[in-house]
């Protein structure tokens, strides 16, 4: 009996990425239009599929150049640039040829994507470690070396002891593993692309939470950064214990 095309849209809708070419090879030959309407569906899907795979496996150049470090460890950092809120670095092991879809440099992503991969390299992770320095240290000892003192508490937050560590663009003083400072790369690599989406997600939701405690700055929305409205609100409603003096001089008394 022959299949009706509803049921045809349901196999497609349930057929997993690997399962697509069977669903095409069954149905391609099929005349029916509206089979072959979902026949380039899969298709279309299935390509994407395959280019996505591809553009994974071009961020994992470093991951195989360095493939004789057995446990490798990605870094990243967010929140060097905003005016109140900590800075916050993400540490991430990942296991071997772990392959995780669309894992990208964090601001390439949406907020709801960047939080559907917190929660997968979340449960796929070897190991994650999260450093936190807040505004009172930031103003202590500047912005570079507080980020700094993040990295260093992400790497020791970790389960196991990383045997080299894969950096967005810095080398880390004063923690003695081999480093590799890669230009942009939570764009290059999956370690630490994963390590950015760590750091950029805890980052904003703690600064979710501090819009409740210090309302007015639209925290929530523009996550510390010097917005219109923030810097408005600024001048208005003068600092508030999350700010970071160094950072909004000009614009308070």
């Amino acid at each position: 009996m022959e299949r009706t095309i509803r049921e045809i849209r349901e196999e497609m809708q349930a057929a997993a990425m690997d399962e697509l070419p069977v669903f095409v090879h069954t149905y391609e030959t099929d005349g029916r239009a509206g089979v072959q309407t979902l026949v380039a569906q899969a298709r279309k899907k299935q390509e994407a599929y395959e280019k996505e795979l591809a553009r994974l496996e071009e961020m994992r150049i470093y991951e195989k150049k360095y493939e004789a470090y057995a446990c490798i460890c990605g870094i990243d950092e967010a929140g060097r640039g905003p005016l109140a809120g900590p800075v916050v670095a993400g540490a991430v092991i990942l296991p071997r040829d772990c392959r995780i879809l669309y894992l990208n440099d964090s601001k390439q992503l949406s907020a709801k994507k960047r939080e559907e991969l917190y929660d997968i390299i979340i449960e796929k992770a070897v190991s994650v470690g999260v450093g936190v320095v807040g505004p009172e240290r930031i103003d202590e000892i500047n912005i570079l070396q507080a980020t700094y003192e993040a990295m260093r508490q992400a790497v020791g937050k970790l389960l196991f002891r990383p045997d080299i560590l894969l950096n967005d663009a810095v080398t880390i003083p004063e923690l003695y593993i081999p480093q590799v400072p890669i230009i942009k790369g939570d764009a290059k690599s999956v370690s630490i692309a994963a390590a950015s989406i760590v750091a950029k997600v805890t980052r904003d939701r703690m600064m979710a939470e501090y819009d409740g405690v210090y309302p007015g700055y639209g925290f929530a929305a523009n996550k510390g950064y010097g917005s219109g409205g923030h810097i408005a609100a600024l001048r208005q409603q003068g600092a508030c214990a999350i700010h970071r003096r160094s950072f909004i001089q000009r614009f308070v008394e």
